[in-house]
């Protein structure tokens, strides 16, 4: 019944996204408000039809409704029902689905908020949404349809990947959904712009919170992916240029450029063609990751292999690019820039090298992440781009973007002058010289751990310095009291202030990166019950194993103690978990987190008998501040899109405090 109702609903829903297509292009052109009242009608009734989707197989995973394929394929009567919940992105036609519903939602959005406003922009906007809609439709109607019946129905499912059964399963996929497909936004009004011809600035106003929030999910997606890998997958490391990890990377490196390089046209009236070349690389970016990790071209712990729609996420792909840049080709006699750099010495300049940085990197992630592909397409032998080079290429390029991080905001618009130069950035750099010169001091001779702390150390310090200095003015003009001044600044400069937050927590999470990964310190070893390990000031003693039956596995795990400098300090429970539907054990690791260094327990091997167990002891220095990093990004990013009523609520609230 729901496996009929399901199909049927969808397939109801491609057509109204297509009637929404025709009839947004037609009223517009035909200059139609019934036409156009009707489109919007069609995309609000889309939205209701893929929410009565989600809802059908949602409840077909929570009953283990197994005469559906897709609920015996990632759900098990045994699971817990956050986990069948989950299962509803947990393979390729439940996550297309979520994408689709998501995609729904940002359009019915759209219209609510715009359909009275943008009346020249809204028609093509709809329409550009509605076919992003209409293809992942397609995929489900004709390629990867979440409610295909199962038949014999089995007495039980396969369950999720185990890798998946994890709490964090609930929070990490949807924040990368969120982002991926909060890019189509932008893109959308992107596309109506050179549709329309109305090139101007109007489009990257109306999207600048669109993006903004788009680009903070997609952050928050990778920071907290980081987060699951090292606590779940049982390596001890939280990045590992995986070509899913790639997938999500490319498109924040391009979008990041996008956020920068708007404010030059915003600015100067420069850069309109690069500003759409890159939306669009971004949306496409966003489009192509998704066809690595459906098509199972590329093997990845997070991929959902052997997806049957490859070929129509290529192809969707390259109607994408064609129908893109051919736009940008029409309209090139209206995309010429009015403005023109000054100087090389100059914020812009800055901003532009920012950007050539960016898609370096990407272009370096790139073609690491499709290499294999290609060496197996010409020489037939498959090959892998190792950790090496990614980080061989990554690391210098990461340098300058850090030291651009710190010019980029202090550096005069137009001409800098050398009292300009001399008075924003020579105490930030004395400061940062003297800090490397301590730490060298102190004994740090990695030349690129060096390198990242002075360069961390001068952005600090442009940051303190921007803030002290315009807090200061203010006070001392208005009379006001620091606090109170330090508010009003953050409530007449969103963007400013809020990007300097961003890039403090940008800073924050290198220096957790750059430690971590120089001054990680790891040891294996076997131990038979009452005997220790011993890791830098740590010692683990092993007291013996247990076993318990879970709903869908079982674990063994290790009693362990830990102790620091002879002194107990915790109790450690790493173990394995054993599902009947797999060969190998997955970890279950075990930590103590602490904001200076993480002591890292992975069970390896054991004994049945229980008379010894192998352990790797992992002393990870720093490593909390990547997620420390990530949370000083999203106090940024909120600073900057929070609307103004609200940033005043705060500032009255400060000065009430201070009296």
């Amino acid at each position: 019944m729901i496996s009929t109702l399901g199909g049927f609903v969808l397939f109801f829903a491609l057509g109204v996204t297509l009637y929404a297509v025709a009839a947004s292009v037609m009223g517009a052109r035909a200059g139609r408000e019934d036409w156009l009242a009707s489109a919007r009608n069609a995309v609000l009734a889309h939205f209701c039809l893929v929410t009565l989707a989600i809802f059908l197989l949602e409840y077909a995973l929570i009953t283990s409704d197994f005469s559906i394929r897709y609920v015996a394929n990632t759900s098990t009567r045994g699971s817990l029902t956050r986990y069948k919940i989950a299962g509803l992105w947990g393979s390729l036609e439940g996550s297309i689905l979520l994408w689709e519903w998501l995609q729904a939602l940002f359009a019915a959005l759209v219209v609510a908020r715009y359909s009275d406003r943008h009346r020249h922009l809204m028609p093509y906007v709809q329409a550009v949404l509605q076919g992003i809609s209409a293809f992942f439709l397609l995929l489900m109607t004709f390629g990867a349809n979440p409610f295909a019946p199962l038949f014999p129905i089995p007495p039980d499912g396969r369950g999720l990947n185990p890798l998946l059964e994890v709490t964090d399963m609930l929070i990490h996929p949807l924040l990368l959904y969120l982002g991926y497909v909060g890019f189509s936004v932008p893109f959308a009004f992107a596309m109506a712009a050179l549709i329309t011809g109305r090139v101007s600035e109007e489009w990257l106003t109306i999207t600048r919170r669109w993006t903004v929030v788009a680009w903070l999910f997609l952050t928050g997606g990778i920071f907290y992916g980081g987060w699951w890998s090292y606590r779940t997958l049982g390596w001890g490391g939280y990045w590992a240029w995986d070509p899913v990890e790639n997938a999500s990377f490319m498109p924040w490196l391009t979008g990041t450029a996008f956020i920068h390089s708007v404010m030059i046209q915003e600015r100067k009236r420069m850069l309109k063609v690069w500003n759409l070349v890159l939306i669009t690389l971004t949306f496409s970016l966003v489009i192509f990751g998704t066809f690595l990790t459906r098509s199972g071209i590329l093997g990845s712990v997070h991929a959902f292999a052997d997806g049957p729609v490859g070929v129509m996420f290529l192809a969707f792909l390259a109607l994408v690019l064609f129908f893109s840049f051919g736009l940008v080709a029409y309209r090139a006699d209206r995309l010429k820039g009015h403005g023109e750099l000054d100087s090389i010495v100059s914020r812009e300049s800055a901003f532009l090298l920012n950007n050539v940085v960016l898609v370096g990197i990407c272009f370096t992630v790139f073609l690491g992440t499709i290499f294999p592909l290609l060496a197996e397409a010409i020489r037939g032998t498959k090959m892998s781009v190792g950790t090496p080079y990614f980080n061989r290429v990554s690391v210098p390029l990461g340098m300058a973007l850090l030291l651009l991080m710190g010019i980029g905001p202090l550096i005069a618009w137009g001409r800098a002058s050398l009292n300009n130069l001399k008075r924003n950035f020579l105490k930030p750099s004395l400061a940062a010289l003297a800090g490397g010169a301590i730490l060298a001091a102190l004994g740090v001779r990695q030349a690129e751990v060096l390198a990242a702390f002075v360069f961390c150390f001068f952005v600090i310090g442009t940051i303190v310095f921007e803030f002290t200095v315009g807090t200061r003015t203010r006070a001392k003009t208005t009379g006001e009291r620091f606090l109170t001044a330090f508010a009003t600044l953050l409530l007449k400069s969103r963007r400013r202030y809020g990007g300097l937050i961003v890039h403090l927590g940008v800073v924050v999470a290198i220096i957790g990166i750059a430690v971590s990964s120089v001054y990680k310190v790891e040891r294996e070893q076997t131990l038979k019950p009452g005997e220790t390990l011993s890791v830098g000031p740590y010692a683990v003693r092993f007291d013996g194993l247990a076993a318990g039956e879970r709903p869908t596995h079982i674990l063994v795990w290790a009693n362990l103690m830990a102790f620091k400098d002879g002194k107990p300090l915790h109790e450690l429970t790493p173990g394995q978990r054993f599902y009947p539907n797999q060969q190998s054990p997955f970890a279950s690791v075990d930590a103590r987190y602490h904001w200076n260094e993480d002591l890292y327990v992975i069970l390896s091997a054991f004994e049945r008998d229980g008379s010894s167990a192998t352990f790797k002891v992992l002393i990870n220095p720093m490593i909390s501040w990547i997620w420390i990093g990530g949370g000083v990004i999203l106090l940024g990013v909120i600073v900057v899109v929070l609307p103004e009523r609200r940033l005043a609520l705060l500032a009255i609230r400060a000065k009430a405090q201070v009296a």
